[in-house]
């Protein structure tokens, strides 16, 4: 994978990643969503990183996965099974890049934002992608190899669910700065950060229905947290793209700010995130993370041990003297 398809930044305590391929939306090959697996992983264990920001380059923050970027075995579930290809993705006319979404056969071919990501049309028609092998309906070219019981499955939970879990379990508390369209797993990846901004201009979908698929990438696990299951089940049942504000009114976002000052306002985020003691916020992010799947004496005492363990870091004794001494508290991540 070139470098630049993935740009990092370090400023201060915050690391800063950008997904650099605005030609298809940033949509994610198999290699750049393992290299962005492996930066989480290294921003998780790293104590001079204390906050990261996520965003992406051009006009989509993420269009899903690139069905043009693997193999016919891993182009689809292996990425997102279909979790948004780039087929059509920008041009709404089936000119983009991957018009011929047939090379990814089997569940996934052609599940891209297609048209919604670059024309602005909620119909769904993106003739780019649908111009494949028919979405997602197991049709296969000479030379395909055939898929086995089991294969689709394996390539999730190594691929999108991978992503998914790798931004949930990062130690550090993970910015959302969405620039652009976020459609299918590039919506989930959103939606699975710790905070998410989103530029007044954006838009979330849920393409996974207009294809005939079943949303992946963690999204059945994720909206229903965020909504309530109703809500989930209509942005799922429908697909309708749900522009920024709307996005924030339903509580899928934080905040929906101008366009012009979303990555102002992402730095500021950080920069107090980075202020502030990382390990208990890393402890606060689990306990909420988990809560919805835990009783009331599971929680209870998983925060009885969070704060027990807490307790034993430098910025919890920084916190107390600095009440004590009636003085603001200068927190180190230790």
């Amino acid at each position: 994978m070139p470098v630049s398809e993935l740009e990092t930044e370090r400023s201060g305590q915050v690391a800063y990643v950008t997904l650099n391929r605005p030609e298809s939306l940033n949509a994610l090959t198999p290699a750049l969503r393992d290299r962005l697996i492996d930066l989480l992983a290294q921003a998780s264990a790293d104590p001079a990183v204390r906050a990261v920001v996520l965003t992406g380059r051009g006009r989509g923050f993420c269009a899903g996965a690139d069905l043009r970027g693997g193999t016919g075995t891993d182009a689809g579930a292996g990425s997102g099974a279909g979790s948004g290809s780039v087929s059509g993705v920008g041009s709404g006319a089936g000119a983009g890049p991957s018009s011929g979404a047939g090379s990814g056969s089997g569940a996934g071919a052609g599940a891209g934002a297609g048209s919604d990501a670059g024309s602005g049309s909620d119909t769904g028609s993106d003739a780019g992608s649908d111009a494949g092998s028919g979405a997602g309906s197991g049709s296969r070219h000479p030379g395909d190899v055939a898929r086995l019981p089991g294969d689709v499955s394996r390539m999730l939970r190594q691929g999108a669910q991978r992503l998914i879990a790798a931004v949930l379990d990062c130690e550090k508390p993970v910015i959302a700065a969405v620039n652009g369209t976020a459609a299918g797993l590039g919506a989930h990846l959103a939606f699975a950060c710790d905070l998410v901004l989103a530029a007044e201009s954006a838009r979330f979908v849920e393409v996974f229905v207009r294809r005939g698929l079943v949303p992946d990438g963690g999204g059945a696990y994720l909206l229903p947290r965020l909504l309530g299951p109703h809500r989930a089940k209509e942005l799922m049942f429908f697909g309708d793209a749900v522009p920024a504000a709307d996005a924030a009114r339903l509580g899928l976002i934080n905040r929906a700010v101008p366009d012009g000052e979303l990555e102002k306002t992402a730095r500021e985020w950080a920069t107090r995130l980075a202020a502030a003691p990382t390990r208990a916020l890393a402890l606060t992010k689990h306990l909420v993370n988990t809560s919805l799947e835990s009783d009331r004496a599971t929680a209870f005492a998983a925060e009885a041990w969070a704060q027990e363990l807490n307790m034993a870091t430098e910025d919890a004794q920084e916190g107390l003297r600095a009440f004590a001494e009636r003085r603001g508290a200068e927190f180190r991540g230790r």
